[in-house]
C-alpha cells in the first residue's frame, strides 16, 4: 500500500520518502512477501496482511512473535516476525529479529536478502547492497535479489545503476509485476512521472500484481493532478480506513502550493 508523510512535508521529500518506502515492497518479494502471508503463516488471522488495520497489524506481530521466541531457530517464524515488525515501524527490533536468524541460517540466500532488507528499512543502505549483494551467486542469478538491490541503489541516489538492476531482472523474470513496478517508482523518484504511469500500468495489468502495485499507480496518476481518477483506484485496493486515511493526505499535499502541479510541470519539461 502507498505510505504517506505527514501533509507539511514538501513535495520532494514525499516523493523521496515514498521511494524510501518502496524499499520495504520490494524487498518482501525477496523473502515471504508481505502481500501474500495469509492465514497459515499469521495465527489466528484470516486476511492478508496488507489488508490490516494498524491495530490488527500489531495483533499480528504480537501473535508471530511468541510463536518466533518459543523457537528463535524457526526460519519462518523468523521471517515472518520481521516483516510484520517492518510493518508496525518497529525497525530496528526487525533487525535484530534478522541478526539472529541470519546467525541460525548464514547460507540461505532468502534469509540474506530478508537481512538486507531489515538493514534498509533501518537506514542501513550501505550495509544492505553489500547483503544483497553477497546472497547473489554468479552461477544462479535470482531476479528478487537484483530488484532488491535496484531498490537499495536508488535510495542511495544511483538511479541508473538501480534501473539496470531492475531490467536485468526483468531478463530473468519478463513481466514481473513487482519489478515493473520498481522501475516505475524510480521514475517516479525522478520526477518523471509519464514513464512512472506507463511502467506501473502496465505492471498493474499483469497477472499476479498485488495490491502495493496499483497503490504505486494510484500515487503516479496522484501526482500528476487526475486525483479522481487516483481516488478511485485508492479505493478499489483497500479496506475503506485505509482508503480514507491515504486520500486525506493525498488531499492534504494537493493542497500545498500547487506542489504536485509543479512537479508535474518539471515531468513536462523533462520530456520536451
Amino acid at each position: 500500500m502507498l505510505c504517506f508523510v505527514n501533509a507539511k512535508t514538501s513535495c520532494r521529500k514525499f516523493v523521496l520518502l515514498t521511494a524510501t518506502a518502496l524499499v520495504t515492497v520490494t524487498l518482501a518479494g525477496c523473502s515471504t512477501g508481505t502481500s501474500k502471508m495469509t492465514t497459515g503463516s499469521i495465527p489466528k488471522m484470516s486476511k492478508p496482511i496488507t489488508e490490516m488495520n494498524a491495530s490488527e497489524l500489531s495483533r499480528a506481530a504480537e501473535s508471530v512473535g511468541k510463536a518466533y521466541e518459543k523457537n528463535p531457530k524457526d526460519r519462518q517464524a523468523g521471517l515472518n516476525y520481521a516483516n510484520l515488525l517492518r510493518m508496525t515501524g518497529r525497525n530496528d527490533q526487525s533487525l535484530a529479529v534478522m541478526q539472529q536468524v541470519a546467525i541460525f541460517h548464514s547460507s540461505d540466500r532468502e534469509v540474506l536478502a530478508a537481512y538486507g532488507k531489515s538493514q534498509a528499512a533501518a537506514g542501513q543502505l550501505q550495509q544492505a547492497l553489500g547483503t544483497i549483494q553477497r546472497a547473489q551467486t554468479p552461477d544462479r542469478p535470482d531476479w528478487r535479489l537484483k530488484s532488491a538491490e535496484g531498490a537499495i541503489l536508488d535510495q542511495l541516489g544511483r538511479s541508473d545503476e538501480a534501473r539496470a538492476r531492475y531490467r536485468e531482472a526483468l531478463d530473468l523474470k519478463p513481466n514481473e509485476p513487482s519489478v515493473m513496478s520498481n522501475l516505475g517508482m524510480s521514475y517516479l523518484l525522478a520526477r518523471d512521472l509519464r514513464t512512472a504511469e506507463t511502467y506501473l500500468r502496465s505492471a498493474a495489468q499483469q497477472p499476479g500484481a498485488d495490491s502495493s502495485v496499483r497503490q504505486n499507480l494510484a500515487l503516479a496518476i496522484g501526482l500528476q493532478g487526475r486525483f479522481a481518477e487516483a481516488e478511485q483506484i485508492a479505493r478499489q485496493e483497500l479496506s475503506a480506513e485505509q482508503a480514507e486515511a491515504n486520500v486525506a493526505y493525498l488531499r492534504s499535499m494537493l493542497s500545498q502550493q500547487n506542489s504536485w502541479k509543479q512537479l508535474a510541470q518539471n515531468d513536462d519539461n523533462n520530456t520536451n
